[in-house]
C-alpha cells in the first residue's frame, strides 16, 4: 500500500507539531519515524493513519492499483501503540477468536498457532486483566503483526517488553513484515533498525 503525504501539517491550538511534510512511503517499504519524546511521532503516525486529520496538506493512499479513501484505511491497517488497550474482560484464547472475528491473520496462521506464536498457551485461559504489563504487549503486538494487513504501524514496539520479549519482538518483526508497508515510530534504535529509511519529524517543525 502507498502513502502520499502533500503538504501535510498538524497543530494544536496555534502550536504547529509538523509542516510542510512532503513524503511517499512505498509498498513494502519499511521507514522509522524519529525524534525526542515530544516532537510529534505518535501523532504523525496517527494523521498518517487516517486517525486523526491534519491540519494542512493531503493525504493519498492507494493499494493493488486502487485509490483508497481515508475511511477506509482501518480495512488495510494493523496497529500497534501504547493507547489501543486490549479487551480486559477476556481470557487470551477469547481475544484471539475475537480478533479474528473481524480480521483474518497472514495467511496460514490460526489463532491457535498464534497462541504458540505469542509463548503465551499456558495463559490462554487467563484474564487480560490479569496479565503484565509486557505480556499485554506481547498480545498487542503479535495482534498487529499477524493480521493480514498491508499497512503496519508500530508505536514504540518494545514498551514494557523485557530482554526476551525485545529478542521475540525481533523474531516476528523480521518474519511477518516483508512485502507490507510498514511504519515504526520510536527513539530506541533496537526498535526500528530493521527499516531501510528515516524521516525525521523534527526536520518538519517549525522554526521558532
Amino acid at each position: 500500500m502507498q502513502i502520499e503525504a502533500l503538504g501535510l501539517g498538524k497543530r494544536f491550538g496555534r502550536d504547529w507539531i509538523f509542516r510542510d511534510l512532503t513524503y511517499a512511503f512505498a509498498p513494502g517499504s519499511a521507514t522509522a519515524l524519529l525524534g525526542p519524546n515530544g516532537a510529534g511521532k505518535s501523532t504523525l503516525l496517527q494523521v498518517l493513519a487516517a486517525y486523526t486529520l491534519p491540519t494542512a496538506g493531503e493525504l493519498r493512499f492507494s493499494h493493488a492499483g486502487r485509490s483508497v479513501r481515508p475511511d477506509e484505511v482501518a480495512l488495510y491497517l494493523a496497529l500497534c501503540a501504547p493507547y489501543l488497550e486490549l479487551i480486559e474482560e477476556l481470557t487470551l484464547q477469547e481475544q484471539l477468536q475475537f480478533h479474528t472475528r473481524f480480521r483474518p491473520l497472514l495467511a496460514g496462521r490460526t489463532p491457535v498457532q498464534l497462541l504458540d506464536i505469542l509463548q503465551l498457551g499456558t495463559a490462554r485461559h487467563k484474564l487480560i486483566r490479569d496479565f503484565s504489563s509486557g505480556m499485554k504487549q506481547r498480545v498487542k503486538l503479535g495482534l498487529a503483526l499477524y493480521t493480514d494487513a498491508p499497512l503496519l504501524f508500530l508505536d514504540e514496539p518494545t514498551t514494557n517488553l523485557d530482554r526476551a520479549g525485545v529478542a521475540w519482538y525481533h523474531e516476528h518483526v523480521a518474519a511477518a513484515t516483508p512485502g507490507r508497508t510498514v511504519l515504526v515510530s520510536s527513539n530506541v534504535e533496537e526498535e526500528y533498525a530493521f527499516c531501510g529509511a528515516q524521516l525525521r519529524v523534527t526536520d518538519f517543525a517549525p522554526r521558532r
